[in-house]
């Protein structure tokens, strides 16, 4: 357990994290602010702020990207069942051919052609090394949904866990 001394009071970290999650999850069960700040004895706009405060996205429209995904046809198939818009999965050979078979401005060209396509969307789902997903954050104009593939480089294809990607993309909808 985390404890934090400020002045005269010891402060809880597992009560805080624990209230807090009490109330976003009665704010995704359709509660009102107010209603959930009665509840849990806060104020309507602690509520308000807290959920500023963890908002990634607004909005409908879901892009996927993601390299060098080793079940590629399983994680498509879950993002086009799900309704995903705009998805740009690759595994290691593809993303290889990708970079092979263009010249230098035909690859800024298609990362320019396809940044553009991904930040068209309102929620952003990448799936990378540690350092891609740091550079595709930086390129968006808003904070991704990550999913790591572990740290930089990474040579090979590498497994995304279908449940993790099914547990996003259902909080996603439960949240249009």
């Amino acid at each position: 357990m985390d404890y934090y001394r400020i002045q005269d009071k010891v402060i809880s970290w597992d009560k805080i994290e624990k209230n807090l999650r009490k109330a976003l999850g009665m704010r995704s069960r359709g509660f009102s602010q107010q209603e959930t700040a009665q509840r849990l004895n806060m104020e309507r706009t602690f509520i308000s702020r807290l959920e500023g405060l963890g908002e990634l996205r607004k909005g409908k429209s879901i892009a996927c990207i993601g390299f060098p995904v080793g079940n590629k046809s399983e994680i498509t198939g879950i993002l086009e069942h799900a309704g995903v818009d705009y998805i740009f999965i690759l595994n290691e050979q593809e993303r290889c051919s990708f970079i092979d078979n263009l010249s230098g401005r035909q690859i800024l060209n298609e990362i320019m052609n396809i940044t553009a396509q991904v930040k068209k969307h309102d929620i952003i789902i990448c799936i990378g090394s540690d350092e891609r997903l740091d550079l595709l954050e930086g390129m968006l104009d808003k904070a991704p949904i990550n999913i790591s593939l572990g740290p930089s480089p990474i040579t090979e294809d590498k497994y995304v866990d279908p449940q993790e990607l099914r547990k996003i993309l259902r909080s996603i909808k439960d949240a249009r």
